[in-house]
């Protein structure tokens, strides 16, 4: 088991946001109004860097990273989803739903506490064009959005090309077979043609692979890379796959498989500058931990629950009827942080759905 008080957390994200940030101006240097913007970006997250050092410094800890599920409206079914299996992703709109205003609060509270990154979630994150539009205007934060790619229209171009801290990661699974057979027929074509209208536009963007142990060595294969890159790709996020139901887990990346992923992602960072390589949730050992809630980044749904992570849905505290501070600060993320929940060894998958049990003890005992 790891000792939380053998590793300096705060020092390790604020790393590991500076190499993300390196990379991100490495990636844009043929990219003029690009590279302007990440170079003031940078100033910007050095700036956040200094608050949550201070923040440490004074027993806060602010984690450098924030996941934001704007909706949870979807048009796609995709196969294995696990937004769907925790009944977390619906068709229609629901009711209830935190409203522009709300989010508009949430980012501002964020910008003031020294938040640098925030990943716009769903659902489908672009069928709230309001809160889109709200998180263009907080400049001081990089806003990836996970989208499926299919409301991407001209309106979103010119949203992209006015304001760079929106850098769309569109969800691909490999070739058109892959594709197509996870997320729908056509969706791969729509892809290829999102990424051609960004090239000639100069945009950036990037690319989500779910990684598991049947597609690890395709996805990360030269052939694959480099028909992303070639089409403007210059971020690729591998997101390993999480089981949220008994008979997948077989399909969860183990020791084997992240150390491998590791390796590569190593390699590629020293031969492929002008691309940025990130795995989500990363190698585990390195990082000291699990780093969901809150030790790095924490989740809130669209209904304003502040969640350990999208993988662990449960919540004891909503951002409606509190600030941001204290949301970290919740009963739950606080038991799971200092109970040391977070730090044990696991078979592979997501820390705490193998820990839900032992989640759900503690929302028991509230």
């Amino acid at each position: 088991m790891i000792k939380e008080n053998d590793f300096d957390i705060q020092e390790y994200m604020t790393k590991g946001v500076e190499r993300v940030v390196a990379d991100a101006v490495k990636a844009t240097l043929n990219n003029p109004r690009e590279s302007i913007f990440m170079a003031k970006f940078a100033l910007a997250s050095k700036a956040a860097s200094k608050k949550r050092k201070l923040a440490e410094n004074n027993g806060e800890h602010i984690p450098p990273f924030l996941i934001a599920s704007i909706t949870s409206q979807c048009n796609l079914h995709c196969a294995g989803c696990y937004s769907r299996c925790n009944h977390a992703t619906v068709d229609e709109e629901p009711v209830q739903q935190m409203s522009g205003q709300d989010w508009e609060r949430v980012f501002e509270e964020a910008d003031e506490l020294g938040v640098s990154f925030i990943l716009l979630a769903g659902g489908e994150p672009m069928l709230r064009k309001d809160v889109m539009e709200t998180a263009s205007k907080k400049q001081n934060i990089l806003f990836p959005i996970f989208t499926n790619g299919t409301f991407i229209t001209d309106k979103y171009m010119n949203m992209f090309d006015e304001n760079r801290n929106m850098i769309p990661i569109m969800s691909i699974e490999g070739g058109r077979e892959a594709t197509d057979s996870r997320r729908g027929e056509g969706i791969y074509d729509k892809l290829i043609s999102n990424m051609n209208a960004f090239r000639e536009r100069g945009l950036i963007f990037g690319a989500s692979v779910t990684v598991t142990t049947k597609n690890i060595r395709n996805v990360t294969s030269p052939d694959f890379l480099e028909s992303l890159s070639d089409r403007g790709c210059r971020a690729v996020i591998f997101v390993e796959f999480v089981p949220v139901t008994d008979d997948s887990t077989e399909l969860a990346p183990g020791d084997e498989e992240r150390e491998y992923l590791q390796k590569e992602i190593s390699r590629l960072r020293l031969e492929h500058p002008e691309m940025v390589y990130i795995s989500f949730p990363g190698d585990e050992k390195s990082s000291g931990g699990c780093v969901a809630a809150g030790r790095g980044f924490f989740h809130i749904n669209s209904h304003g629950g502040a969640e350990p992570c999208p993988f662990s849905p449960y919540s004891d505290i909503n951002v409606r009827e509190t600030s941001l501070r204290e949301a970290m600060k919740s009963r739950l993320f606080t038991e799971l942080r200092d109970g040391g929940y977070l730090l044990e060894d696991h078979p592979g998958g997501c820390t705490l759905y193998n820990k839900r049990d032992d989640v759900e003890r503690i929302l028991r005992r509230a």
